[in-house]
């Protein structure tokens, strides 16, 4: 199980050819808070994001992630169907989470999720910095998929 911010700002490599392809950028989800992918920021400056299915990912190290081929990474192209944790305007970073007895649980920070099989484990949750400060965050786990609406997250405890 890992937090997507232990794995931002890693580096992917190709194991077939040993090419570093850029650092993670961010995660996708899809409108039922599954984890499809990642997003990379290629190395170079007039390179395109490329796009990695999760279940392309061979190795989730303290330091890098690793796919097998080139051809398990793909130019990205946003679409309508999947939303972003920390990029864009309507990305789930920041959003409130509120249980479906809409009892309001926090402000989402991150995400715990399984490397394998992309599935939504806990959301880690902040109630402000000062709260932060003196109780920590909280973390929030759950079976249920996530439920994403226009404001709010909707989590089934």
């Amino acid at each position: 199980m890992r937090t997507f911010s232990s794995i931002c700002g890693q580096s992917l490599f190709c194991a077939k050819t040993g090419e570093e392809l850029g650092t993670v950028n961010d995660l996708l989800l899809n409108d039922h808070g599954v984890v499809t992918g990642i997003v990379v920021d290629k190395k170079g400056w007039f390179n395109r994001h490329l796009f990695v299915p999760i279940d392309a990912i061979t190795g989730f190290g303290h330091e890098s992630l690793m796919i097998q081929d080139l051809k398990d990474a793909s130019i990205y192209h946003k679409k309508k169907t999947e939303h972003h944790l920390k990029q864009g305007k309507e990305k789930l970073s920041g959003r409130p989470l509120l249980t479906s007895e809409g009892e309001k649980l926090g402000l989402v920070e991150d995400v715990y999720f399984m490397e394998e099989l992309g599935t939504i484990v806990g959301y880690e949750v902040t109630e402000g910095l000062i709260a932060d400060i003196k109780e920590g965050r909280k973390v929030v786990k759950t079976d249920h998929p996530l439920t994403i609406g226009k404001d709010i997250l909707v989590v089934q405890l």
